[in-house]
């Protein structure tokens, strides 16, 4: 059986760790690539000994030779892209956010329906050894009814200063739509993906404003920049169950970086993760006792093995390892922090 051919549209930033994902993978093969940027894309094209190269991703939609279509540009682009490729007859994998708003992803699942195609959303900390080992013990029931999480992903000094990244037009978004949505998706993943149903957030643009203000990964920070730099929200959920988010670029924080951490607690436990720790009590002898979870080996590097996974599910005939639908009550959630922000009020999503 011949291996499944893969078109990578937007072959800068994050494309380059998917790459070794599609090397590794026994059923799929880098056959092409797109980009607006024509110097970086034959660049690209030398690089990885791909001679078909395109400014017009409609011509890799129309070649019935492209079986996977890889989206890695800037996220207002991705919906109208993966509407296209799912149209055209092509699975779908795409970066995160799936898409800014819950809207443009309702659109991306009615394509998926209509086309009988896979399409998921590149959430690759799902894939790390100790998420894995974290949603094994939720799903045996270590936590038992998870009715209370804290998440946060924090950096100090660490914006983004690419226009993909810190200009609406092309993002959709700041902060939100760049991390919070990775640390949202894990949370909600591990809570097993409760539908929320109330938001109240706040969105704003602070440290980004002052004179000289810097990142250490880019610089000055552009003063185009119109998207915000931290959210806070407190979510509710249908199952009864809350969660307090926070999220920034830049932060007077104690550590620089990414901080990503989540707090979860339920009935019969709690846990901490990256540090993966378990908490539980037994209320026979009044005693409090943690443990450690065992790290599970990577395979490969998390976005690598998204990519492996996706190529596998597209030979199984899926299901999506990501389905759309949880990636649209991620977004949810972040489009009610905007809409919070705005009307000063917490927002209904059940209504």
């Amino acid at each position: 059986m011949r291996k499944l051919k893969v078109a990578v549209i937007g072959v800068g930033g994050i494309a380059t760790v998917h790459l070794p994902g599609w090397a590794a993978s026994e059923h799929a093969e880098l056959a092409a690539g797109s980009d607006v940027d024509q110097q970086a894309l034959a660049a690209w094209g030398e690089e990885n000994g791909i001679d078909y190269l395109t400014a017009d991703p409609a011509e890799l939609f129309d070649d019935p030779e492209i079986d996977i279509i890889d989206i890695c540009t800037p996220s207002n682009y991705h919906a109208p892209l993966a509407i296209a490729a799912l149209e055209a007859g092509k699975h779908v994998l795409c970066e995160k956010p799936l898409a800014p708003t819950p809207a443009e992803i309702e659109a991306m699942i009615r394509a998926r329906d209509k086309s009988g195609k896979l399409l998921m959303t590149a959430q690759h900390h799902r894939y790390s050894g100790v998420s894995k080992a974290m949603k094994a013990e939720i799903d045996a029931g270590a936590l038992g009814q998870v009715y209370h999480a804290r998440s946060w992903m924090l950096r100090r000094a660490a914006a983004p200063t690419r226009p993909g990244f810190i200009l609406k037009e092309h993002s959709g978004g700041g902060a939100c739509i760049d991390i919070g949505v990775h640390i949202l998706d894990l949370t909600l993943w591990f809570m097993g993906n409760p539908t929320p149903t109330a938001v109240s957030g706040v969105s704003r643009t602070e440290l980004a404003k002052k004179e000289g203000a810097f990142s250490i990964w880019g610089g000055a920070i552009p003063k185009e920049m119109d998207v915000e730099e931290f959210a806070a929200a407190f979510v509710r959920f249908d199952n009864g169950a809350t969660l307090m988010l926070e999220v920034s670029w830049l932060l007077h924080h104690d550590t620089p970086g990414d901080d990503m951490r989540m707090w979860l607690y339920g009935s019969e436990g709690g846990c901490l993760w990256p540090k993966n720790e378990i908490y539980q009590s037994n209320y026979q002898t009044q005693q409090h006792y943690n443990r450690t979870l065992q790290r599970t080996p990577d395979l490969l590097p998390p976005h690598a093995q998204e990519c492996v996974e996706f190529a596998q599910a597209v030979v199984d005939g899926g299901p999506s390892p990501v389905p759309a639908e949880q990636s649209l009550q991620v977004m949810r959630i972040l489009d009610g922090i905007y809409r919070s922000q705005e009307s000063g009020r917490e927002i209904r999503l059940d209504e």
